[in-house]
């Protein structure tokens, strides 16, 4: 017997158990196997801030159904010139496989903190996100001590999208 042909109890079960494609917005997604150490392979470290910014690369590829290492992905981070907000680029380029080498990464001088954001384009179809850390991300982990950063950047690679970045909306 397949439960599907059965509607009433596969929307019990699904209900009960959860089904795939059901998952609420704000649960984390699956922690991808390696993700942390690629972001330390680039970055020299998983602190919290790159890993938002691999996050955030992950999340970009998918919206714009490229696949890592595309040639076709453009990605422009603004950032002050401080260490913790370009951890974000450093990130976003072991998620993505953008770098300086490549010509499809840049990294553009923001004015203040307020103003970090990387957006993510696809050069073949123009379409492009831009992401920056939320509101909650900044404020809970804006100083972590060095001794603390390892474990707060796996902290990082389980929470929900919406507690570690939020999409800009294009200008008008």
């Amino acid at each position: 017997m397949s439960v599907r042909r059965h509607p009433l109890l596969f929307a019990t079960l699904c209900f009960t158990l959860g089904c795939a494609g059901s998952r609420p917005a704000a649960s984390p997604p699956p922690a991808e196997p390696g993700a942390l150490e690629r972001v330390a392979l680039v970055h020299g470290g998983a602190g919290p801030w790159a890993v938002a910014g691999y996050r955030m690369g992950d999340f970009a590829l998918q919206q714009l159904g490229l696949p890592r290492g595309s040639f076709k992905l453009e990605v422009v981070h603004h950032s002050p010139a401080l260490v913790q907000y370009t951890c974000v680029a450093d990130g976003a380029a072991a998620a993505t496989g953008a770098s300086l080498g490549k010509l499809n990464l840049s990294l553009v001088t923001a004015p203040t903190p307020e103003a970090v954001a990387t957006t993510f384009r696809n050069r073949a179809t123009g379409q492009s996100l831009t992401l920056r850390p939320s509101a909650s991300f900044v404020q809970r982990f804006k100083d972590v001590p060095r001794e603390k950063l390892g474990a707060a950047g796996r902290e990082v690679l389980t929470l929900p999208d919406a507690d570690v970045f939020e999409t800009v909306a294009p200008a008008p």
